[in-house]
């Protein structure tokens, strides 16, 4: 399995890597701009330099700063029917919701939980990599144009979310989107076939859920924000949670301090993330575990 990683050289730019078969080595394939110019043609060049060992470098998501971060809501039928927006019914159109680029964070990287929450909500989800320039596409065109796709985890801050009926406040908390290596679309195949997403807390499954039950595909979903504004390479959809949410269960349950989350997606492989206190926040934005040179 190809899996793609972003990591932050010494002069604070950002490098595109291979991930080893085990985990312990990156290989460098390209810049990060250069990678998204053309993301095809840099998954398939050589390294242009030697591998460095992983925990010896500052892993970070392979995001363009100006990228788009746009979120589906509500796109499993059970999640629907579990929530607060159950009387509602199936919305005709995609909720999309936006996320910014400096909400994410990688695997294994600590997650505070605002001073204001209870707790945090998991929701164990898929991201896809737009890997070509889409205006007014067709499904079929905006589907062929993903290059990759990714596990993620779309952590709520829930009192946030819920303060206004714009969900953006709850869902950009500090380290709050956690977002696995990217794998080429062409290993991983079509999401409608049905990929398992399983979310687990302290080692208990919570969610369980196929890409198969999705409402709005990914083709029709990029398809439908195409024809509004243009998407380029580099743009994320993540692409919704299933059912098995915290805070629709009865009492509300909620990650708290020394909690560990995982979520775990057929062909993409598991993402895991401690939860911490919301006082680490402050020595978490300028923590640096190390760089390229």
């Amino acid at each position: 399995m190809t899996r793609i990683v972003g990591l932050r050289h010494t002069d604070g730019s950002v490098l595109v890597g291979r991930l080893s078969e085990d985990g312990t080595e990156v290989e460098v394939v390209a810049g990060l701009e250069e990678f998204w110019a053309d993301p095809r043609a840099a998954l398939a060049r050589v390294p242009i330099g030697p591998s460095v060992a992983a925990d010896t470098v500052e892993l970070v998501p392979p995001v363009l700063p100006g990228a788009r971060v746009i979120c589906i809501g509500l796109n499993y039928l059970k999640h629907v029917a579990e929530g607060s927006f159950a009387e509602s019914g199936v919305p005709e159109h995609p909720t999309l919701f936006a996320r910014w680029p400096a909400s994410l964070t990688v695997d294994g990287a600590p997650i505070p939980v605002p001073v204001d929450e209870e707790g945090l909500d998991w929701e164990g989800e898929i991201v896809a990599w737009v890997g070509e320039t889409l205006v007014d596409a067709d499904p079929d065109q905006a589907l062929a144009a993903v290059v990759g796709y990714s596990t993620f985890n779309d952590v709520t801050a829930r009192r946030a979310q819920k303060l206004t009926s714009q969900w953006i406040l709850g869902k950009n908390a500090d380290r709050s989107g956690p977002l696995g290596p990217m794998v080429p679309a062409a290993e991983v195949g079509d999401l409608r076939d049905g990929l398992r997403v399983r979310t687990r807390v302290n080692g208990e499954v919570v969610q369980d859920g196929t890409t198969d039950q999705m409402v709005y595909t990914v083709g029709d979903t990029l398809a439908l924000i195409s024809r509004t504004f243009t998407l380029r390479p580099g743009d994320l959809l993540a692409t919704g949670t299933p059912a098995g949410v915290g805070y629709a269960r009865t009492p509300p349950w909620l990650l708290q301090p020394g909690d560990e989350v995982e979520v775990e997606v057929e062909r993409l492989g598991v993402l895991r993330n401690p939860i911490v206190a919301g006082s680490e926040r402050a020595a978490l934005a300028e923590a640096r575990t190390g760089t390229v040179r």
